[in-house]
């Protein structure tokens, strides 16, 4: 069945909603941290797009050599069905995957899952006109909704799919949490796809996340940004200085807002006011560095086994395909 164009409102497109608590707690605490989530309203999502192509900037290259080398492996094993993916973005990475399921089946079911909704539906788009036979649904919101939203009763097999290193993203707390959410959201015999980022030197890391020409600096910065037209604040965005470093004991990059002089902020929908200090910093982002074997122990305690793992030649990145047992 060909897939009709996607467009807002219509059975192609559909928007979970977000009520921003999230900022609220982050935001009221010491240290104050916000959610990842918010870099990608549709200039973030642009900006990064941009990120994945610096020189220093190796995950996206890395994974996707994974992919260009193993895309069919991954297919064979899985044969053909439902492909659902988290954090999906411009699917670019996506599209080696749906090359080598288009080779063994005429029609597949695609539904990719992203907070940009512009650049979800001009993703969808593309791909709708790239794979005519295939039916594409785009998901408008984040991981944590989308899992609860995705039906467990379903018929078709799946295979649910992470790229991009985004687990990094979350702490060892959150990172069982999501973990428990995707084993519940699949049946016994699918599959889950993961990309990780491993372990390196801290110096291959903090350069990849305080680039030269400082796209990752404006990619942070925009956060701010994106708060402001979400829901109707004031940062000043230039009282603010972009950083990253390597927690060496936590195996972590960190990535941080710190703020220049005093500064008073609200955020009107929120109905939330907050003074920053001079010095005062926002976490912005925490991105993991894995162990593979460990990763592997822990997605096992889940009830999702280990089928296969992919690494390139450094080492630099992994991709695990699990089954659910």
């Amino acid at each position: 069945m060909i897939a009709q164009p996607l467009t807002i409102l219509d059975h192609h497109y559909q928007e979970l909603r977000d009520d921003g608590k999230d900022v609220i707690q982050g935001l009221s605490q010491t240290p104050k941290t916000l959610s990842p989530k918010y870099f990608y309203d549709d200039h973030g999502s642009l900006l990064f797009e941009k990120i994945c192509e610096l020189p220093e900037y190796y995950p996206t290259r890395t994974e996707a050599w994974i992919l260009q080398q193993y895309a069919d492996e991954i297919v064979e094993i899985t044969g053909c069905c439902e492909l659902i993916e988290l954090g999906s973005g411009s699917s670019t990475k996506t599209r080696l995957l749906l090359d080598a399921y288009q080779k063994i089946a005429d029609s597949c079911k695609y539904l990719p899952i992203d907070v940009s909704g512009g650049i979800l539906k001009d993703s969808v788009l593309q791909l709708q006109e790239k794979y005519p036979n295939f039916s594409i649904h785009g998901l408008l919101g984040t991981y944590e909704q989308a899992l609860v939203h995705l039906e467990s009763n379903y018929l078709q097999s799946r295979m649910l799919f992470f790229l991009g290193s985004s687990l990094g993203n979350f702490n060892q707390e959150e990172c069982a949490i999501f973990l428990t959410q995707v084993s519940q959201t699949l049946q016994p015999g699918d599959y889950f796809l993961l990309g990780i980022d491993l372990q390196k030197p801290q110096d291959i890391l903090e350069a990849a996340y305080n680039d030269s020409q400082e796209v990752t600096a404006a990619f942070n910065l925009n956060m701010l940004s994106h708060l402001n037209w979400r829901f109707q604040g004031n940062f000043d965005i230039n009282l603010f200085k972009h950083q990253a470093i390597y927690n060496q004991i936590d195996n972590q990059i960190e990535m941080y807002l710190h703020c220049q002089q005093n500064h008073c902020i609200s955020l009107e929908t929120l109905d939330l006011k907050i003074s920053f200090e001079v010095g005062e910093s926002i976490l912005t982002e925490i991105s993991r560095k894995f162990d593979l074997a460990t990763m592997e122990t822990q997605l096992q305690s889940k009830g999702l086994k280990t089928v296969k793992t992919w690494t390139d030649e450094q080492q630099w990145f992994g991709l695990i395909l699990c089954q659910v047992v």
